[in-house]
């Protein structure tokens, strides 16, 4: 199926490949999907669900049916779109979707049953009994999604990379390079990038004239213009795949995946951009749609201007013998090139009733017959399309055939449908463009916006050659402007060949001569007419809930090819106009991206580097056993010679309570905070008032998240005026840090005050126990430790071992503890003189193990262990800690709401039966005595769990329903196959009215 001449293909460079195992030839130039068609390949995938018999649809990024796991092994990729592999000598695909093979699939059988699974059916059908979804669950697991995943590891390199531009254009056709080319003449700097291996957009794939010479003579010297401009960089195969605030873009390069074998070995194979422009000018072109009718998935029923594409781009024959089914122009231009390269048109079936135009006379002066008033009712074929039937219209509104005129079969083995134009606006949406629906173009277009970017061409609905030129010069020279620059001189006016007119006869659904014929309008997801319509007569008239319902739009395809007809649909079933029903949400990515993409480097060890304090050498010398906890390699404890974990876990806890111990608390967050309105920020990020907090005082605070849910808990000490010490817990400073960055800058941008991450400047060693207070004498120091002069929730600042220091004197063990802070660099020396001075006294260090038992004994909570996303100062019985003088904070009224005060799980402390017996963590709280079965109700929750070697009995804190209420009952805890039992107290287990902490 390769024409003897044509096509930007290389034919003296030929290339082995296979498909689902079949050796394969085709040219440098080729896709896969080319080079498939060429090899007169048919079918080349299953749908969805029903896993119908799928051919190549498309030529470009709206491809909905090739898709293919590439490679084997280390270097394999599941799920690529055919149409953007570009070929290789050595390529293995293999389709998606389908055992033991696409040609032959035991999937298909669920077609015979597909009067049985409607839109929803799996909704209706797997929720009873509920005693058989874990077995309904095994199934559908197997049989969701697409592809296989990987199972080694990935053998690539990806690169990431930060830019600044001026001017980013994203798409590489006429109106982007016409865009780049003004705004680079400006002299501003310009980022062009390209999905394709080339520049030129549709040019590539038609046979047009600008300025009187073949439009790739002007592409290329427009490449090569502004490939000689220092301040211009042109990207081909980089897909921009999220737009966000502040021009802020991501793209995906694909660096070296179309050279096989012959990549460079120091080439990462994608580099992902992360870019930020002052302006941005989107020339994203537009996609073809289909049409629905009956029998529209066949293989042979492609997009016109992928049938086009194919012949003139890659030289390719999608058929022998075509019939081009339409309700616009822009068709006619496809089967006049079509006829050029050999294939018999038999003729052009469009829906409107009264064809005339240049474009259609063009064709009847060719001899290709143009059947107006008529449509495409059914198709013939089984693996591959063998013909079509066609009927007059009646009525073109109420698409209603004309019995009276009688049936035609026209035997093709190509049928080229186009059923309008889309506007690519997927990344002006995510930019927060507004949409508007054209009725002239049948299509959602931008609206006009003051803060959305400049968008040119077909992306805003222009269709004309020499208007999308002067589009993309109007659109540079307009965002060079706004970048700065005076601009050049006046755009060029070019004259072009005159364009098909892109309005289309608006027939959204093709009548069927067969009762029960499907007519797809979600190729990929096998999505009817009927599951739209049965969607609506079920409540669903939601666009959004239409979408889920029915898969609508989800998956590879998202929406491209089938989201405009859907919505029309389903506007037809409500009775509403389409621009009432409104469009889904665009999301990024646009395509697929391969996670190996945003990962970039940093995988394995390097996904989350390790984070080491300045005491990390000196701990592991001491024999520490070092745990990972988040990013933090910390030490679980310091055995010693003969010690199993529980002794040395018993000698530490016990060291603490009797005497002294010192722990690295370096890992907890530090953030500095400065400016006037410091305090403002407190007050309303904690729910506690802060106003009397004085200079050398610490506060404990919890912060909201605006649900009125927990986020993180911590101290935070006074220095000066506006001078404060935030310490988040070890887990959360990350999260608070992001969360006080976004008050500022999206909430109070006008509020004077700086925060910055010190965490890493700071070493911090804590001394633990009744004779901390000594050793910190013992090192010696200028600070007044006396309990009257430094109370417990202060800080002093002094010298220690020679060496300046903050000191908080806040505790997590219940016991008197100083926290010693140095500079980074001292912190190695301090310990080391803390522990010599506190050899008499028997110190020892401790580790995370000790602490977190000795934590539970008082009851402190860990955030995200004893809490989640639901839980509230109320559920903690930490209803004091919420202000009732302010007037506002964070998540203060969503505390209101009745959901937080009825029926919820509050904390409580449990003593099992048995004082040997540790209940394990996360075990559920049950009814009755008996083990809880999947999925039966529960009271509540274990958080913590432990051995006291305090109190020589075993304690746990949970989280139960109305706890506070059961206070002293006993409740029964599923173990599995048994249950045992425990009696609800008091969260507080060890010296609860914290007299210790306050020697």
């Amino acid at each position: 199926m390769r024409c003897e001449q044509g096509g930007r293909i290389d034919r003296t460079r030929t290339l082995s490949f296979r498909f689902n195992g079949r050796a394969l030839t085709g040219h440098a130039g080729d896709t896969l999907a080319s080079a498939l068609v060429a090899n007169g390949v048919g079918v080349v995938g299953r749908s969805f669900k029903f896993h119908r018999p799928r051919g190549i649809m498309a030529a470009g990024v709206e491809e909905p049916n090739a898709i293919v796991d590439l490679g084997r092994g280390t270097r394999y990729t599941p799920n690529s779109v055919a149409t953007r592999v570009e070929l290789f000598d050595g390529l293995e695909a293999r389709s998606v979707n389908c055992w033991p093979s696409a040609n032959f699939d035991f999937g298909a059988i669920a077609s015979l049953f597909s009067s049985l699974m409607p839109a929803g059916f799996a909704y209706k059908t797997f929720m009873w009994p509920a005693s058989l979804w874990m077995s309904y669950e095994k199934y559908i697991r197997i049989a969701a999604g697409l592809g296989r995943s990987p199972v080694e590891a990935d053998a690539d390199r990806y690169e990431k990379r930060w830019a600044h531009t001026d001017v980013a254009v994203v798409g590489g056709g006429p109106a982007g390079l016409a865009a780049a080319l003004s705004a680079a003449r400006s002299g501003a700097r310009v980022l062009l990038v390209e999905d394709d291996s080339e520049m030129g957009g549709a040019l590539l794939s038609r046979k047009v004239e600008i300025d009187g010479r073949p439009a790739m003579d002007w592409v290329a010297e427009t490449v090569a213009e502004l490939a000689g401009i220092d301040d211009a960089i042109l990207l081909t195969r980089t897909t921009a795949f999220g737009y966000y605030d502040h021009n802020y873009l991501i793209f995906s390069e694909r660096v070296t995946d179309h050279l096989g074998a012959d990549a460079p070995s120091n080439a990462p194979r994608h580099r992902l951009w992360k870019v930020r422009a002052r302006q941005v000018v989107l020339a994203t072109g537009a996609l073809e749609r289909p049409l629905v009718f009956a029998g529209n998935d066949r293989p042979g029923v492609m997009l016109a201007s992928g049938a086009q594409s194919y012949a003139n781009r890659f030289a390719a024959l999608s058929g022998r013998r075509a019939v081009v089914f339409t309700n616009n122009d822009t068709a006619y231009g496809a089967a006049l090139d079509l006829a050029d390269t050999g294939v018999a048109v038999g003729a052009v079936v469009d829906l409107r009733p009264d064809s005339a135009s240049p474009a259609v006379e063009a064709a009847r002066a060719r001899g290709i017959e143009v059947l107006s008033g008529h449509a495409v009712v059914a198709t013939r074929g089984r693996k591959r399309l063998r013909g079509v039937e066609v009927a007059a219209l009646a009525t073109v509104a109420g698409g209603q055939i004309d019995e009276g005129a009688g049936v035609r079969t026209l035997d093709c083995d190509l049928l080229a449908c186009s059923g309008g134009w889309n506007p690519t606006v997927h990344l002006f949406s995510q930019a927060g463009g507004k949409l508007r629906f054209d009725p002239n173009l049948a299509a959602f277009v931008p609206k006009e916006s003051a803060r959305a970017p400049q968008v040119a061409g077909a992306a805003r609905g222009t269709f004309a050659l020499d208007q999308v030129l002067a589009d993309g010069f109007a659109a540079g020279a307009e965002a060079a402007r706004a970048a700065g620059f005076a601009g050049s001189e006046a755009s060029p006016a070019l004259a072009a060949t005159p364009s098909e007119n892109p309005a289309p006869l608006a027939l959204w659904r093709i009548p069927a001569r067969r009762r029960g014929a499907k007519r797809f309008v979600d190729i990929t997801n096998d999505v009817t007419d009927s599951d739209i319509a049965l969607s609506a007569r079920e409540g669903y008239t939601s666009v959004e809930h239409a979408k889920r319902y029915t898969m609508t739009g989800m998956g590879v395809d998202q929406g491209r090819t089938g989201n405009v007809l859907a919505l029309a649909i389903l506007a037809e079933e409500r009775g509403d106009p389409i621009e009432a029903v409104g469009t889904t949400t665009f999301r990024p990515p646009y395509t697929p991206v391969p996670f190996g993409v945003i990962a970039g480097r940093d995988t394995g060890k390097l996904v989350m580097p390790e984070a080491k304090t300045p005491l990390s050498p000196w701990l592991v010398e001491q024999g520490a056993v070092l745990e990972a906890g988040g990013r933090w390699s910390f030490p679980s404890r310091f055995p010693r010679e003969g010690e199993d974990m529980e002794a040395t876990v018993k000698r530490e806890c016990l060291a603490v309570r009797n005497g002294v111990g010192l722990a690295n608390s370096s890992t907890l967050g530090k953030l500095d905070i400065q400016g006037r309105d410091s305090l403002e920020l407190l007050n309303m990020v904690y729910t506690n008032a802060w106003d009397s907090l004085e200079i050398g005082r610490v506060r404990f605070g919890v912060m909201l998240a605006e649900d009125g849910s927990i986020l993180d808990d911590g101290v935070t000490a006074r220095l000066e005026a506006n001078h404060y010490h935030m310490c988040p817990s070890t887990g959360g400073v990350e999260t608070v840090l992001d969360w006080l960055e976004q008050l500022l800058q999206c909430e109070w941008p006008h509020w004077d005050v700086y925060v910055t991450d010190v965490s890493a400047q700071w070493a911090s060693i804590t001394l633990a126990g009744p004779k901390a207070r000594r050793v910190l004498a013992n090192v010696g120091t200028d600070i007044n430790l006396t309990p009257a002069a430094f109370p417990h929730m202060s800080l002093r600042q002094g010298q220690v071992a020679g060496v300046p220091a903050r000191i908080l004197r806040v505790s997590f063990t219940g016991e008197i503890c100083f926290e010693v802070n140095v500079q980074a660099g001292y912190g190695r020396a301090v310990c080391e003189a803390l522990m010599a001075a506190g050899e008499p006294e028997g110190i020892m260090p401790v580790g995370g193990d000790a602490l977190d038992i000795l934590r539970t004994e008082k009851g402190y909570i860990l955030p995200g262990q004893d809490t989640d996303t639901d839980t509230t100062p109320h559920d903690l019985g930490m209803a004091w800690i919420l202000s009732r003088k302010k007037s506002d904070y964070i998540g203060k009224r969503s505390l209101e709401r009745p959901f937080f005060h009825q029926g919820r799980k509050q904390l409580v402390g449990l003593l099992t039966e048995n004082p040997d017996e540790v209940i394990p963590l996360g075990c559920h709280i049950v009814p009755g005595p008996r083990a809880i079965p999947h999925g039966s109700p529960h009271m509540g929750f274990v958080t913590s769990s432990c051995y006291s070697h305090t109190l020589d009995r075993s304690i746990a804190l949970a989280v139960l329903e109305e706890g506070r209420e059961r206070i002293g009952d006993t409740v029964e805890l599923s173990l599995g196959d048994k249950t045992t039992r425990a009696q609800v107290t008091q969260p507080k287990f060890y010296d609860p009215e914290g007299a210790r902490l306050h020697g």
